[in-house]
């Protein structure tokens, strides 16, 4: 069994002529995380052409992006042990193609549930592409080069992220958005094949964990899937109240099978690593300061102001912009002496204040406004992806780099889909009590306006209420997760 793949070089693992370059190892991984992020922020832009397409609002468009959050968090952590264990590399090329596949689908889909279940077959390859990936970076890297690898894997995925919108827009302006869905198709089966020519690596031991991966799933899949459909079929449905109660149970069947499993899903001294738990919390938070207005603030802008998809996805610059080059100026930061502990937690503030300002939003003069506190939101964002991942790495033994990677795009996974259906929960239970109608709610949230005028100003001024209700709700849990973070990474936990 193969357990050595890394990079030739200053900072690399191994030895002898037959291990893999770095630069060959890096553009590649590199490469798939860009495209999982761009598909990530990218398809907010195109839900209202979706919603109209497929003739979809309320909770079934919503799942075309927390449908494929939901898979992405669901799945990562089970790929990232299932990658220590069958294969680094494997799990990556295969993810690729997975990932590809479904957004054949989609671009191919004649409803929008075909849509939905397509996202979530994406979704589940993007889990493996990221997890594998980050697997096989802190395989290849040690040091000072595996903070520069992750710093790079962080800008790639603000670069992901901050051009998602953009091109995504420019897309569906060009193609439509069934022929946007079809570049990111082919982009992933290039990944898929360019993977090939990578070296394998894999931990020692067994098979891995089975029974405990079809409980974590399942666990994952019912809260998620309660969350999104709670604010269609209310919060008091016996399906709903269910699928918590039985989610809760399998969570605690799945704690006791991972205490005595032989080669767990979820390592239980990993979750007891505090400085580990903390910095994993660290990237939650600033997940959940960014997702919400990622995904809903395109919509809002359409409707408020009469944008196309494109100038949206422009507009949106100001939050995704700072992702581009904050994580290479965080790990400079840190190389000449600065305190990771104090980066991450001005990172934090910076998300918590920006989100606050938010609750500012108005339908006129709007760009002015939301200006600086997307800025101060991307700034946070960005850092946090320099510091995070290297650091909360940096704690983990070699043979368990695949679960920490998966544990970490879990939380990231987990807290996407939670922050979109929760906001869009949020925003639809306060237009439903301003507005007196669900239906009429449902299609306001989707920025579908009356076509009078009058009404159409009443339904934009309940929309931009309930806009600032929920970013005063967002605020207050980055607050709270922030205190959190600064007590788990004091520096007794040697993150300093």
């Amino acid at each position: 069994m193969n357990t050595e793949t890394a990079a030739q070089g200053t900072g690399a693992r191994g030895s002898g002529p037959a291990v893999e370059p770095a630069n060959r190892t890096l553009p590649v991984v590199l490469v798939g995380v860009v495209l999982v992020a761009m598909s990530i922020s990218g398809t907010a832009v195109a839900l209202p052409d979706i919603g109209a397409d497929l003739d979809a609002s309320g909770s079934a468009l919503n799942w075309v992006v927390g449908g494929y959050n939901l898979a992405f968090a669901a799945t990562t952590l089970v790929a990232g042990s299932t990658a220590d264990r069958i294969g680094r590399r494997r799990v990556f090329v295969m993810s690729a193609l997975v990932f590809a596949v479904g957004f054949v689908v989609t671009a191919a889909s004649p409803s929008i549930v075909v849509t939905d279940l397509a996202r979530v077959v994406s979704g589940a390859g993007g889990a493996g592409v990221m997890a594998a990936g980050g697997a096989i970076l802190a395989h290849t890297f040690d040091g000072a080069a595996r903070n520069r690898a992750f710093a790079l894997m962080g800008t790639m995925a603000g670069v992901g992220i901050a051009v998602g919108p953009t091109l995504a827009g420019l897309l569906i302006a060009v193609t439509g958005w069934r022929g946007g869905f079809v570049v990111f198709a082919l982009v992933g089966l290039a990944v898929a094949l360019g993977a090939l020519r990578l070296r394998e690596s894999r931990a020692p031991g067994g098979a891995g964990d089975p029974v405990g991966s079809v409980l974590f799933i399942t666990a994952l899949t019912l809260v998620m899937s309660a969350v999104l459909q709670g604010p269609t079929a209310g919060w008091g449905d016996p399906l709903i109240v269910s699928a918590l109660a039985a989610a809760l149970l399998v969570l605690i069947l799945f704690a006791l099978v991972q205490r005595r499993s032989a080669m767990p899903v979820l390592a239980p001294s990993l979750v007891a690593n505090r400085g580990f738990l903390g910095w994993s919390l660290a990237t939650l938070t600033t997940s959940v300061g960014f997702l919400g207005v990622l995904v809903f603030l395109p919509t809002y802008l359409q409707t408020a102001t009469g944008m196309s998809p494109a100038l949206a996805g422009v507009t949106m610059l100001l939050l995704t912009a700072p992702v581009l080059f904050m994580p290479l100026v965080a790990v400079a930061l840190i190389g000449k002496g600065r305190s990771p502990r104090l980066l991450i937690l001005g990172a934090l503030v910076l998300v918590v204040a920006g989100n606050l300002w938010l609750t500012a939003l108005r339908g006129q003069h709007t760009v002015a406004v939301i200006a600086v506190p997307l800025l101060m939101i991307g700034t946070g964002m960005g850092a946090s992806f320099g510091i995070t991942d290297g650091q909360a790495m940096s704690l983990v033994p070699p043979e368990s780099v695949g679960m920490a990677a998966g544990f970490l795009n879990t939380l990231r996974g987990a807290a996407e889909a939670l922050v979109i259906a929760g906001f869009s929960a949020s925003l639809l239970g306060l237009l439903t009590h301003r507005l007196r109608d669900r239906p009429h709610a449902a299609a306001v949230s989707s920025g579908h306006l009356s076509a009078d005028r009058l009404h159409a100003t009443a339904e934009l001024s309940a929309l931009t209420w309930s806009w600032r209700l929920t970013q005063l709700g967002v605020s207050a849990l980055c607050a709270a997760l922030t205190i959190t973070v600064a007590i788990l990474i004091r520096p007794r936990d040697r993150t300093t």
